[in-house]
């Protein structure tokens, strides 16, 4: 996922909220939507921020290798 699939998201849940308000149903609210697509990024970059540094076994094994070639 990435920038692309929040905005996605959070225009999907905007355009629920619109159509189910004009039917009279007010079941989610903006804050809502805002707080899911928050969520969502504070994760996504989390994971990003951990699957892009070294910090795991095998993360410090790939950085060894890198380093020996050169490409890091």
């Amino acid at each position: 996922m990435n920038k692309d699939h929040l905005i996605l998201i959070g225009g999907f849940l905007g355009a629920l909220k619109v159509l189910l308000a004009s039917f009279g149903v007010d079941i989610i609210t903006q804050e809502q939507i805002d707080a899911i697509v928050n969520v969502i990024g504070f994760v996504l970059t989390g994971y990003a921020i951990w699957k892009n540094t070294h910090v795991t076994k095998k993360g410090k094994e790939q950085k060894k290798v890198l380093e020996e070639k050169d490409l890091l």
